[in-house]
């Protein structure tokens, strides 16, 4: 006994004979090839089908008809050189089809253009003499099995290979045909266009921007879909949208129109018609509407995208009162849209489980429903059902659909359609209810691998990044990332604050050159680097000096841009070096901005010996100083310095006390075309200065006696208390001895005192670092330095600095106790 699966796959072919016929038996209309493309939709299980034809240089095969998901989603291109490569040349060459699968296409060079590799892909070719070929692709897990490839060679036959249509600058268009050209947004419309947006022909001015003002606000942004070359692909378009009026309701329109490529010296053109939608005929089975919810599906970046995709797509022609789009995970139904939203209007089990924003229910409570899922077929009930469990009645008392949504070999979760009043599906909404549930399921699957990828890149980005900022003496800093929304890829954006020896803080924000995971991975190399430099404490110009040739010696085509800012917390004095980069922006106490005039060289990576001057800036208590990447002030519309301006505008009237919220308000505007990075420090100056005295060791045999004998005047004039004398000698004599017995070249003893906390610092022209010892003999006669440093000091350590190092101790102090005096 055969199974209605099987069945169905022994009578595709003759269906698909039928439809063909009728399709060909029907008006010559100008969509018939388009009609016989969308077959392949139907009857080979194709996502997206297209015809390619020599165009008018013959070594050129053109796209002159698509349908399905853009063509984006899987890197096919309009254009193919006819003696290339691609399975579209090959199949038109060898007049023979090719199969690839997904194994196939993975090693092809267009594979890196697409998001997912998991489809395959047929090119037969036309008969006829001219050529050309029909290209289908798949997502199905087993490609295009024997029934599929019979539907789409029955399709290449009953395609008649038209030439593309060229789009002309000249002559006249018909009253209800229009024009577009994608790059000025000058368009050209006939009289009955113009008629049903209430225009006269004197008053147009030949904008598109004119006759998008006079559209629905709701309806503008599907419109814009279509008008803006960014979302089009080669091919017919459909679309329904309304106008005001001047008196009564908004008018139906519907506007059919195709993307043209251009040519040389040619823009690109959106041509085709607008008529008034209510004298057409409008049913369910309308493909325009699954061309519209495929379009809106494949840019669905998140799941609740997809369902509300889903809902606006068939609750309107549909006439529902309640659809639900929900994920299958293990045995429960994660709810991702309900409408209408509010919870009274759904059963019980359903508002009992409303607890968050992604309520969920329990696919046990529904036998009914689960069944349904298992077998992986929609069913529907009649009004009045008593098979159903009140969990699935109350959702549709006038009849109920439920459309389980098929993700390649497994089911993705469910969509529930419900009426309120007696309602009988037809055939035409059984097709509509079939197609969508489909696009659904393959769409959500894209999206699951959307939000994870883009977890996924969060994760690395924020890696990538300091995870906090230091605290700093006499200043505080904030700062903010956003990732660009524009795609995926990571981005090269960075910003980090540097602590650095004497209460000076190094500053730097940059930008790697384009997004991705090589940029991203240069951006921590040059963090990295810059970091290094900093601390080794080689001046600003000499850190971006060296931070430029170690990209530029590490041979990539990739460059970066950055500023760097060393800021002298006790004096207000910083340096800032450009490489490429923005300047900084300072807001000064009583709100004046200014755009630093700093001097600056060219990105990091481009000229290996490039010179990096340094300009200075002066920071008063109470000024701001603003750092970010030409993210939040560049865009199409504005160049980088009207946006440098508008920055500085807002700073100024920012309020330095809550930097937080200035970061929040500065990035709250931002385009998110590109990542953007936003560093902020106000400088409020130190409130307790330290005190600071030096000393250059000379090599002489009473060197260490010198030393502590400078450290005793030093002390007394600081009016410090001789109780910790011993242990402050001690540490002065110990360090100073190690540096002239182990190294050579100048040595210098620096002390500052500041909040009660001695530091001494003896830096020398050695980078070798102190070794402490693990074990020292009782007979040893040295070795016990370090450790007696270490015994009597609160901290110590070792910086490197300008090719030597500085080895440090901090001890507490206390005040003059007038007791006693440091001798001589």
């Amino acid at each position: 006994m055969s199974s209605e699966g099987a069945l169905e796959r022994g009578t595709r072919t003759p269906r698909a004979v039928s439809a063909l016929r009728a399709v060909a038996a029907g008006p010559d209309a100008a969509d018939r090839l388009r009609r016989t493309l969308e077959q392949a939709l139907v009857f080979a299980g194709a996502a997206f089908a297209a015809v390619y034809t020599p165009g008018q240089d013959p070594g050129l095969l053109c796209l002159a008809e698509s349908a399905g998901v853009p063509r984006t989603l899987y890197g096919i291109r309009d254009l193919y050189h006819a003696s290339g490569g691609s399975p579209v040349a090959a199949a038109h060459r060898a007049r023979c089809p090719v199969w690839l699968g997904p194994a196939e296409l993975a090693g092809r060079a267009a594979a890196r253009r697409v998001r997912s590799g998991d489809f395959s892909l047929a090119a037969l070719p036309l008969p006829g003499e001219a050529g050309g070929c029909l290209l289908a692709v798949t997502e199905r897990p087993d490609g295009f099995g024997a029934d599929d490839r019979a539907c789409l060679a029955l399709i290449a036959e009953a395609v008649l290979g038209p030439a593309p249509v060229r789009a002309t600058d000249g002559g006249e268009l018909p009253p209800g045909a229009f024009s577009l050209a994608m790059d000025t947004g000058r368009i050209r419309v006939g009289d009955d266009v113009l008629g049903l947006f209430g225009l006269d022909r004197d008053a147009f001015d030949g904008k598109v921007e004119t006759l998008l003002g006079l559209t629905v606000p709701e309806d503008l942004p599907s419109l814009m879909s279509v008008v803006e070359a960014d979302h089009m692909s080669i091919g017919d378009r459909e679309l329904e949208f309304r106008v005001l009026r001047s008196g009564g309701p908004p008018r139906w329109l519907r506007l059919s129109g195709r993307l043209l490529p251009g040519g040389e010296g040619r823009p690109a053109r959106l041509v085709g018609t607008v008529a008034d939608a209510s004298t057409l005929r409008s049913d369910v089975t309308d493909v325009a509407r699954v061309q519209r919810l495929a379009a809106a599906l494949a840019t669905a970046g998140t799941v609740r995208d997809v369902g509300r995709a889903v809902v606006a797509a068939l609750r309107r022609p549909l006439r529902a009162d309640r659809i639900a789009l929900a994920e299958l995970e293990n045995d429960r139904l994660v709810v991702t849209v309900l409408d209408p939203p509010e919870p009274e209007a759904w059963p019980e089990v359903w508002r009992t489980q409303w607890r968050t924003e992604w309520p969920d229910a329990p696919v046990r409570a529904m036998p009914t429903l689960a069944a349904v899922l298992r077998e992986g077929r929609p069913r529907i009930w009649p009004p009045g059902s008593t098979a159903l469990e009140p969990a699935l009645a109350e959702v549709g008392p006038g009849g109920l659909a439920v459309l389980p949504l098929p993700a390649g070999d497994r089911t993705a979760g469910a969509c529930l359609i419900g009426w309120d009043t007696p309602h009988d599906v037809s055939p035409d909404e059984r097709a509509l209810l079939t197609a969508s549930a489909g696009l659904a399921g393959q769409a959500l699957t894209r999206a699951h691998a959307f939000d994870a990828e883009h977890e996924l890149v969060g994760m690395l980005q924020r890696q990538l990044l300091p995870r906090r900022l230091p605290g700093l003496p006499g200043a505080v800093a904030v700062a903010r990332y956003l990732p660009s929304t524009a795609g995926l890829e990571l981005g090269g954006d960075w910003y980090d604050v540097i602590p650095l020896p004497d209460n000076h803080v190094a500053l730097v924000i940059g930008d790697v050159q384009g997004h991705s995971a090589a940029a991203a991975t240069l951006m921590g190399q040059m963090r990295t680097a810059l970091r290094a430099y900093a601390v080794e404490g080689h001046p600003p110009d000499v850190v971006v000096a060296r931070a430029n040739r170690l990209l530029a010696d590490m041979g990539g085509d990739l460059f970066a841009t950055c500023a760097y800012v060393d800021l002298d917390m006790e004096e207000g004095f910083a340096w800032c070096v450009r490489a490429g980069h923005l300047p900084p922006v300072l807001r000064r106490p009583d709100g004046r901005t200014e755009i630093a005039e700093a001097e600056g060289g060219p990105p990091l990576g481009v000229v290996a010996q490039a010179v990096f001057p340094m300009s200075p800036l002066r920071l008063t208590p109470g000024t701001l100083l603003a750092l970010t990447t030409d993210g939040l002030v560049e865009s199409a519309d504005a160049d980088i310095d009207e946006g440098m301006a508008h920055f500085a505008h807002a700073l100024a009237g920012a309020d330095p006390a809550h930097l937080g919220l200035v970061a929040d308000a500065l990035l709250g505007n931002a385009r998110r075309s590109d990542d953007v990075a936003l560093l902020l420090v106000r400088y409020d100056g130190m409130a307790l200065r330290p005190l600071r005295e030096s000393w250059t060791v000379w090599r002489v045999p009473e060197a260490a006696r010198h030393a502590r004998r400078f450290t005793r005047r030093t002390l007394r004039s600081w009016g410090v208390a001789a109780d910790g004398a011993d242990a402050v000698l001690l540490v002065v004599s110990e360090l100073v001895t190690n540096a002239l017995v182990h190294t050579d070249g100048p040595v210098r003893l620096d002390l500052t005192l500041v909040g009660g906390k001695l530091r001494i610092a003896v830096a020398d022209a050695s980078p070798r670092t102190p070794v402490k010892p693990t074990s020292i003999g009782w007979e040893a006669t040295g070795g016990r330095g370090i450790l007696l440093v270490e015994a009597v000091s609160a901290a110590w350590g070792t910086l490197p600095v300008s090719g030597g190092k500085q080895v440090w101790s901090e001890i507490p102090v206390e005040g003059r106790s007038g007791a006693a005096e440091f001798g001589v």
